[in-house]
């Protein structure tokens, strides 16, 4: 399985650059994990469109859905040219009826809903799901195949459910958009101590730190990080890929 960062900030992008996504690969299939503002044009640093099999959205917050209606453009361009496989797969809670409802258009994308209490299966993936604790209702994502998980918290505060969802994870990608400072001040995120606090505890060989903030001293959270999580440690970069 392949993980590739496509962008790592929260709320909204740097410039030339894009809100928290990644792209997995594994037995030819590819999906998108969130959509938000940039992502689309991202990711076309790392595979064509028409190549995307599926897309999986956590929560309806604009950060993680701002580029779903120009994904929907490409999808009926891509099916006016044949060459894009459509209906495309959104896959999103309907708890929010009406973003649900959106994730489907002109029949060039469909809406599939996520149930937290059922375990789907999305390509060559077994995914999984955890509810997070967040303003809106939130979804962290656990991909599974062949025995090895990439666990993706979404955005989420600290909540003990995660420590047995992201057990043993080979790779658990971490929201950490506070600095300590903001620890039960900014509520629905999570500080770089608590990531690392949660990585260590779920036994993840390798955590990456995602959803990150515009302002401050990002190094600092990777430092806090470190301190409460002894194994590998790093910020998502952009464009990196890791195989597991």
């Amino acid at each position: 399985m392949r993980i590739t960062t496509i962008g790592i900030w929260g709320g909204y992008p740097n410039k030339n650059e894009a809100t928290s996504s990644f792209l997995l690969e594994h037995e030819g299939f590819r999906c998108l994990v969130d959509c938000g503002s940039g992502v689309l044009a991202a990711v076309q640093n790392y595979t064509e469109l028409r190549h995307l099999d599926a897309a999986v959205i956590s929560h309806y917050h604009p950060d993680h859905v701002a580029d779903i209606g120009v994904l929907q453009h490409a999808a009926m361009v891509g099916m006016q040219l044949k060459e894009w496989e459509t209906p495309f797969p959104i896959y999103g809670h309907d708890r929010d009826s009406a973003m649900f409802e959106s994730l489907s258009y002109k029949g060039v994308t469909e809406g599939r809903p996520i149930d937290v209490s059922r375990d789907m299966q999305i390509g060559p993936w077994h995914v999984s799901f955890c509810e997070t604790i967040h303003p809106v209702y939130c979804l962290a994502l656990k991909f599974t195949a062949d025995g090895k998980s990439v666990v993706f918290t979404a955005d989420t505060e600290w909540t003990d459910e995660l420590v047995l969802f992201s057990k043993d994870a080979q790779l658990l990608v971490s929201e950490a958009n506070l600095y300590e400072k903001y620890v039960g001040i900014i509520k629905g995120h999570m500080s770089g101590s608590q990531a690392g606090q949660l990585a260590a505890q779920a036994g993840a060989k390798e955590l990456w730190l995602t959803h990150l903030p515009q302002y401050g001293d990002i190094e600092e959270i990777l430092e806090a990080a470190q301190k409460t999580y002894g194994g590998n440690v790093q910020f998502a970069k952009i464009g990196q890929t890791v195989e597991i």
